[in-house]
């Protein structure tokens, strides 16, 4: 995804047509794409490109699991001198919001970026 403006809200869309025709839980699917949201904004202001978005829809059980995850580039040095500009009460409520909506969520570190990842479990 590139770092233009309007690209988290044609991802989002394009993710919410993916979620349809998985037939994902009508339950999950706002939460899942406010989680699809944050991680990519989050990606875009803090890290290098590309970013990446990867979903997979699971039934097992009765139980769907939809896991979702963002894999940057890295932290950029721009964007690290940028954050002590900011605001805490208008910026930083991805994480938190994520954190809420998720059953599970983690990261993942290696060479190539970071992998910000995220479980939203259906009945």
């Amino acid at each position: 995804m590139p770092p233009v403006p309007g690209a988290v809200s044609d991802v989002r869309r394009r993710a919410g047509a993916v979620l349809a025709a998985w037939k994902v839980s009508p339950e999950i699917v706002e939460d899942a794409l406010l989680v699809v949201s944050e991680l990519l904004t989050n990606a875009i202001v803090h890290a290098l490109p590309p970013a990446v978005l990867r979903l997979s829809w699971m039934r097992d059980a009765g139980l769907g699991t939809l896991h979702i995850e963002v894999t940057d580039a890295g932290p950029s040095c721009a964007a690290r001198e940028q954050r002590a500009g900011i605001d805490p009460d208008e910026h930083g409520r991805g994480e938190e919001i994520v954190h809420a909506l998720a059953t599970r969520y983690g990261m993942r570190t290696c060479r190539r970026g970071v992998t910000r990842w995220a479980e939203l479990v259906a009945v």
